[in-house]
Formats: structure tokens, C-alpha cells, sequence
């Protein structure tokens, strides 16, 4: 029997910090538990999720508040480990945010030009401080395994049939669970992509494209000369 390819993540992995458990970096799954509380009111039943996630094998365990910056990290520290294949999508949907339905969306259906995720139906989807690169890695990388199912909502938060969808995400050989066929398929066969956030839009609205910025550039140039002009006139 072939061993599974896998390889070693790069050092200072993960990238990025969070609120998340970390387990056995080889493994195949990561877990992304939505979360409708702040940080500081984490719900014991999710942190049991978070840990049962660990103990049965994931690689990591952690929670996504938020449509825009959570996704980022996620992102990070999912490319930067070619052995991640698989993320549970679980948890508690947050009325405001809708980080779950976006996190779906991104998988199925990407980014546009302007790196807003396509039907999102969030406030603010968008992924600015990543490159396209680690987008488009992270889409191919990994299948999402999501219990958002509206007619079974227990499922989403039910830790014996998380740890069963682990179980089947680590074994060699297919493994059908609720609508999905899951197995280790090995480390993706490219390279990590290892890269941090680097700085944060904190009014993703005002983003602009190269040719904006030029634009704007030259705009901020010829008013500065022309006050400077009228300034000589005075004199």
C-alpha cells in the first residue's frame, strides 16, 4: 500500500494568530466553527466543539466571526500547509455577519476584479489583504465539508458526527458520510504559500486599483501645484 504524501509545514506555521487549538500539522482536515458571540463569550458548547476537533485529529480548531478579516486568516494558515484538504464548516451563524454563508460562497463561487466574494450575501465580503494567489490556492486546495443544513440545524454543533466526518477525512481509503465521500488524498502537490496579512482596510470601500491610485496621484499633483502657483501670485 502507497504511503500518503505529506509534508512539513513551514517554519513560524501557522502565520497567523486566532482564536483557534492547534493539533497534528500532517493531518488532512481543519475545523471552522462559527461563532455568534463576541470573542470573550464563547459558549462552552462550541469550545468542546473546538477540542473534540483537536483530539480526533484536526489540524486545527478554531472560530470565524467575521466575513472579511476572519476569512483572511483562514486562508493564511490553510495555503501555508499543503496537508489541509479538507474544512468542517460548522457552528452557530451569526445573523450579522452571515460568515458562514460567505465562507460557502468563496468556495463556490470565488472573487471578483475587485476581490468581493461572489454571493456573499454579508455586508462586507471582501478579501483585500491577501493576495489573488492565496485565494485562488486556497479554492483549489481544500473541499468543504459544510453542516449548514437547514433541515438538520443539530448538526451543526453535534461533536459526535464531527468527529466521524474527522475520522473519514483521515482515512486512505473513501469513506461516504452524510452527502459526502471523504479521504486523505495527500498533501496538495505544489509549494505552501506562506504570507501574513500585512495591513488591513479598515474602509474596504474606499479600495482602489493601480490605475485609481495613479489617477488620484496625479490629481493630489496638479492641485498641489496649482495652489502652489496661486500662492506665488499673492506674493
Amino acid at each position: 500500500m502507497n504511503k500518503i504524501f505529506k509534508v512539513k509545514p513551514p517554519d513560524g506555521y501557522p502565520p497567523e494568530d486566532g482564536g483557534y487549538l492547534r493539533g497534528n500539522d500532517y493531518s488532512p482536515v481543519a475545523v471552522v466553527i462559527l461563532l455568534h458571540t463576541v470573542q470573550d463569550k464563547i459558549p462552552d458548547f462550541l469550545k468542546e466543539l473546538a477540542k473534540v476537533s483537536v483530539e480526533s485529529g484536526a489540524v486545527l480548531a478554531g472560530f470565524l466571526q467575521t466575513e472579511n478579516l476572519g476569512i483572511e486568516k483562514i486562508i493564511c494558515n490553510v495555503v501555508a500547509n499543503s496537508n489541509i484538504r479538507h474544512i468542517v464548516l460548522c457552528g452557530v451563524e451569526s445573523a450579522g455577519h452571515h460568515p458562514g454563508q460567505t465562507f460557502e460562497a468563496l468556495i463556490k463561487n470565488g472573487v471578483d476584479d475587485k476581490r468581493t466574494i461572489i454571493g456573499a450575501t454579508s455586508q462586507t465580503p471582501y478579501l483585500y489583504n491577501i493576495s489573488p494567489e492565496a485565494i485562488d490556492r486556497f479554492r483549489k486546495q481544500v473541499k468543504l465539508v459544510s453542516l449548514l443544513i437547514d433541515d438538520d440545524r443539530k448538526l451543526r454543533i453535534d461533536p459526535e458526527r464531527i468527529k466521524q466526518i474527522i475520522s473519514a477525512c483521515i482515512q486512505e481509503s473513501p469513506t461516504k458520510i452524510l452527502d459526502f465521500t471523504l479521504y486523505d488524498p495527500g498533501a496538495y502537490p505544489e509549494p505552501p504559500i506562506y504570507q501574513k496579512i500585512t495591513w488591513r482596510v479598515e474602509r474596504p470601500w474606499t479600495h482602489h486599483s493601480e490605475e485609481d491610485d495613479e489617477t488620484i496621484r496625479k490629481i493630489r499633483e496638479m492641485a498641489a501645484l496649482r495652489h502652489k502657483e496661486a500662492i506665488e501670485q499673492e506674493k
